[in-house]
């Protein structure tokens, strides 16, 4: 099993680009299952679950292929079976996402009840409850989701919570039902305004993405989509307290600075000098830092994806500092691998207290899922001496080339296979 290598102490410096963002990409390209054509996309991270989703969509007879530079075209004329087997979705909970578009182009789908990082519960009810509400016939059996429709209706869906996945599931489903589809607190994410607007692309009719009440009017066909894919927003947000733990000044390209409001006014409060343009960020340490309060929330809220990156942060900022974690209940599976490190965490409930350290030590840990794993990565690349972090399998699932992009502005960073 390969691992990172990290010796801390370098100040980062310098720029790159931020990729297409993962939780964009993953609905977009499920979304060509409802159109009988090909589509291309451009700006696709080359990471583990893209290829998860790409080998899905193979699964259903559609022919999946990576041009390079970004691109990847899907052609999804001639699908052929509606099984998701637990071998593939077993690896990434976004693999539920191909559930609506299935049931509204073949009525039918046999979907294997997702896996991914363990952070929690999160169930997929709201997506069955949605998807029944609309017509569709559903059974669990033997841990598969079995789902058929003759067509599915249109109808008003309220959100008990509010849910991207489901809201994106329902979303692609609706565009092929007869009738209106209302859905009232749905996820208000760029993420799915951006799914909504390539539907739009591919002949949909959606109102209202970005807001919590989105309108679907359902259509009979959607066509083949020419798309690129927006910049990763937690990709973004990861690199700028890159920049804040290593004192370092970083300049972030291609990234959408009205993505990360939350975040940027969260880094400003603690100390760190944020210049925002059109379509960069350059994020600089001036003085020490001093802690906060966070509170993760659905978007436009502080992402719950960056959580687990600004507790390696406050670790090193002057004060106390509290995190409360109100998404999803176990995301702090990060906090023994920084106290290993000496970071003084303690955890009370849904909420970390963080007291500021001045340094924290290189030592043997353990990623335990995706975003805990930038968490380690950030506090290796300050620590005194080197830090092996194991299972980087899950780093890989959300960041592309981060070794790349790491040594690029200045860490001591290697690789080493297994």
């Amino acid at each position: 099993m390969n691992k990172l290598l990290i010796t801390g102490g370098n100040r980062l410096h310098g720029a790159i680009d931020i990729s297409g963002a993962k939780n964009a990409a993953l609905p977009i390209i499920a979304s060509a299952l409802l159109a009988d054509g090909c589509s291309l996309y451009f700006n696709v991270p080359k990471l583990r679950d893209i290829t998860t989703i790409s080998r899905l969509l193979t699964e259903f007879g559609a022919e999946v292929d990576t041009g390079g530079n970004g691109a990847l075209r899907v052609d999804s004329s001639n699908l052929r079976a509606y099984n998701a087997p637990y071998e593939l979705v077993k690896t990434m909970r976004a693999s539920i996402l191909v559930l609506g578009p299935l049931l509204a182009r073949m009525g039918k789908a046999r979907v294997s009840l997702p896996g991914g990082c363990a952070i929690g519960p999160r169930p997929v009810d709201l997506h069955l409850k949605a998807l029944s509400a609309m017509g569709a016939r559903i059974v669990l059996e033997r841990g598969y989701i079995l789902a058929d429709c003759r067509k599915l209706k249109g109808t008003k869906i309220y959100f008990d919570i509010s849910t991207v996945t489901g809201t994106e599931n329902v979303m692609m489903a609706a565009t092929l039902a007869d009738g209106t589809t209302v859905l009232e607190n749905a996820a208000r994410e760029p993420e799915v305004e951006e799914l909504a607007a390539v539907l739009n692309k591919m002949g949909g009719r959606i109102e209202g993405a970005g807001t919590d009440v989105i309108t679907i009017d359902g259509v009979s066909a959607l066509h083949q989509v020419e798309h690129t894919i927006m910049p990763d927003r937690i990709e973004a947000g990861t690199y700028m307290m890159a920049a804040g733990i290593t004192r370092g000044d970083i300049r972030l390209l291609n990234c959408n600075p009205a993505h990360c409001y939350a975040v940027l006014e969260k880094l400003k409060e603690i100390g760190l000098d944020v210049a925002e343009e059109k379509a960069s960020v350059r994020v600089r340490w001036k003085q020490p830092l001093s802690g906060t309060e966070v509170r993760t929330l659905p978007y436009p809220g502080f992402p719950t994806d960056l959580q687990a990156q600004i507790m390696a942060l406050l670790c090193l900022s002057e004060g106390t500092s509290m995190i409360s974690e109100t998404i999803f209940e176990d995301r702090f599976m990060h906090v023994g691998e920084l106290r290993r490190m000496g970071a003084h965490i303690r955890l009370d409930g849904g909420s970390a207290f963080v007291s500021g350290v001045k340094r924290l030590s290189g030592a043997p840990v353990m990623a335990t899922d995706l975003r805990a794993s930038a968490s380690l990565v950030l506090a290796a690349l300050v620590a005194e001496g080197t830090t092996e972090i194991s299972r980087i399998y899950h780093l890989e699932r959300g960041y592309e080339r981060v070794e790349e992009k790491l040594k690029l502005l200045g860490a001591d960073i290697r690789t080493v296979r297994a």
